[in-house]
């Protein structure tokens, strides 16, 4: 009779062990990731742009359609493409707010749609998300042909939002009003920009800074160095 029972306990483990796993599927806990495509890869950051919520993109046509879902939390937002900025999407602060965890300035996990049934290519959402765009620097990203590399304050590309404004430049990691000096190593042109507010980059240029230091038709600076001056 112990045997017994010892067979019936464990058939009743396994049912309920079933029951979770199937009830955890359901709810999206056992598995968040979504079959479906999405327009963007990569994380996703914000710029301090105010106004409703909006977003800039730099493939994305002004007046784009997207829903963009944290599937951390599973909040999204629906927003429009107002203008132009270095990332495939960027998010305005209010959208931000809509769909970010507590204390996090960056979605790794997430789903970009074109409400217009468009997909931009880039194949299906990698569980985790993916870099920054731009990622971190690669050997010899910020350094100047033929010299030593260059101490920066920030690693990684530099982008832009659409706010606009004399130069300035927000950020995720130095407070406002710290000065800073951006230099592009590709054409040696540099802006001294004041941190206005916070984003979810290391420094995110504006448009007028941006427009100071950009190779025409790019807006990502890839080897830049960034100095602070206070």
């Amino acid at each position: 009779m112990r045997v017994q029972r010892k067979h019936v306990l464990a058939g009743g483990v396994a049912v309920v062990a079933a029951a979770v796993v199937a009830v955890g599927t359901g709810f999206g806990f056992a598995d968040t990731t979504p079959a479906r495509q999405s327009a963007c890869q990569g994380s996703i950051t914000f710029s301090a742009e105010g106004g409703a919520p909006a977003a800039t993109s730099d493939r994305l046509p002004v007046g784009t359609r997207l829903r963009v879902t944290n599937l951390d939390n599973g909040k999204a937002a629906t927003v429009t493409v107002t203008g132009p900025s270095g990332s495939c999407v960027l998010l305005n602060a209010a959208a931000m707010d809509l769909v970010r965890e507590p204390g996090k300035n960056v979605i790794r996990r997430n789903l970009v749609e074109r409400l217009d049934g468009a997909v931009q290519p880039g194949g299906a959402v990698r569980p985790g998300g993916g870099a920054q765009p731009g990622g971190q620097t690669r050997p010899g990203d910020a350094q100047p042909a033929g010299g030593e590399a260059a101490p920066s304050a920030c690693s990684g590309a530099i982008t832009f939002s659409a706010e606009g404004g004399s130069p300035a430049a927000t950020s995720g990691q130095f407070p406002a009003g710290t000065r800073l000096r951006v230099t592009n190593l590709d054409n040696n042109k540099a802006v001294t920009v004041t941190v206005t507010g916070p984003s979810g980059s290391c420094v995110l240029l504006n448009a007028a800074a941006m427009d100071l230091v950009r190779e025409p038709g790019k807006n990502v600076i890839r080897r830049n160095v960034v100095e602070v001056l206070g």
